[in-house]
């Protein structure tokens, strides 16, 4: 079989992908790296340094995650209204990097709290807008590509930054505020760079939302978009937190000292298959490709429901981050595709605030499942969820056949 016209068309994607999404990809790696320096060492600072309950740690990271999911919408809204994507990025991004000084400050867990909290807030601002930037920013042949280049970018901070922090750890003797310090250098330089290295593309043609959620505008994202949300809701119920991945490798018999490792490999394979992924969602049909993504997602719950063993984990734990990988930007590529120029930003604000919804109600049940009936149970009901969710795109792609190769619908 001849695979140099693939190659040749793959590179061809890559060279057309322009220099303002590597930008805003290696933001979001920069910001990530920042970010996961301090979260993967937070929990433990909370409760061995400042004397926090495991109780008072998991209400502070709700109250952070919520923030952040309620403020979406608002911030997506708001860069409808002025037509400034990158305005309210560099905002979100600036606050979130504002907030790093503060951990190595902070005497006192209130100002952890604060500190959680503005950088909650600064990703809850910054990320429908930054989405929206991406989908104008993008030519309509490379937009699913461009989306999965970030979501990869992003990932890479998501392993790289505890990485850095273990190794910071080991080198200066469990020095917590030294590590806190240079996360800010990171969080920094992204903000410098989504400033000077991203150029916002003119506003889009098309009827200018002047109040994006009142009534009369929202009726202005079509069906499709909504039936696009729908499904993304409801197989996001079935995309639990990955802690559960953790404590399915600690039943089997994987020691504690090498539980971050989990997430690691699973974010390697995510990182890896972003890209690939929404390059071939271009050449494509893109409902294809996410469908196959969301057959993983049933395979990997299988057989982490099925699994009494570490290699069984650990193949289910690569099957998730596949399905991450095959999934994720490509959700955001459909939103792209379906909500009017216009109205990107809200659209993006409500499909990040009913999906960090269904989240925290799918991350509650899997705990109560856990619970009452034992691991497997979470993992097969997750497998159903995705089941009904992939015979939802089943009818997204009735509607909007062609949706694909083109970038548009």
């Amino acid at each position: 079989m001849n695979f140099k016209p693939a190659k040749e068309q793959a590179a061809r994607q890559l060279r057309g992908i322009p220099l303002a999404i590597w930008a805003l990809g290696f933001v979001s790696l920069l910001m990530d790296v920042s970010s996961e320096m301090i979260h993967a060492l937070l929990p433990v600072y909370f409760v061995t340094v400042m004397g926090a309950s495991m109780a008072t740690v998991g209400v502070i990271e709700g109250i952070a995650e919520a923030t952040a999911a309620i403020v979406k919408i608002f911030s997506g809204a708001i860069s409808d209204w002025l037509g400034k994507r990158k305005l309210l990025a560099v905002i979100g991004y600036g606050l979130a990097a504002l907030s790093k000084p503060i951990f190595p400050l902070a005497s006192t867990i209130g100002w952890l709290v604060a500190a959680r909290f503005i950088d909650r807030v600064g990703k809850g601002i910054r990320g429908a807008p930054r989405d929206a930037l991406i989908a104008e920013i993008a030519p309509p042949a490379v937009r699913g590509a461009s989306f999965g280049l970030r979501q990869s970018l992003d990932t890479i901070g998501a392993f790289v930054g505890p990485g850095i922090a273990m190794a910071l750890m080991w080198a200066a003797a469990n020095n917590f505020k030294l590590v806190f310090w240079l996360a800010a250098i990171p969080a920094f330089m992204a903000v410098a760079l989504l400033i000077f290295g991203v150029s916002e593309p003119d506003r889009p043609q098309g009827k200018p939302a002047r109040f994006p959620l009142s009534l009369p505008e929202m009726r202005r994202l079509s069906p499709n978009y909504w039936l696009v949300v729908g499904v993304a809701t409801v197989f996001t119920l079935a995309r639990f937190s990955e802690a559960f991945l953790i404590l399915k490798a600690r039943d089997v018999g994987l020691p504690l000292a090498l539980a971050p490792m989990v997430l690691v490999a699973m974010n390697v394979v995510y990182a890896l298959a972003a890209y690939p992924a929404g390059a071939l969602s271009d050449r494509a049909n893109r409902i294809s490709v996410l469908m196959f993504g969301f057959a993983l997602l049933i395979l990997a719950d299988a057989t982490l429901a099925s699994s009494d063993s570490l290699v069984g984990v650990a193949l289910g734990t690569m099957l998730w981050g596949l399905h991450l990988g095959l999934t994720q930007g490509l959700l955001a590529a459909l939103v792209a595709d379906t909500a009017p120029p216009e109205l990107r930003g809200t659209g993006f604000g409500l499909f990040n605030l009913f999906g960090g919804l269904a989240l925290l109600v799918a991350s509650a049940a899997a705990g109560v499942l856990w619970d009452a009936f034992g691991a497997s149970a979470t993992f097969w009901a997750g497998a159903g969820c995705t089941a009904l969710a992939l015979a939802g795109l089943g009818l997204v792609r009735w509607r909007i056949p062609e949706l694909g190769a083109s970038g548009r619908p």
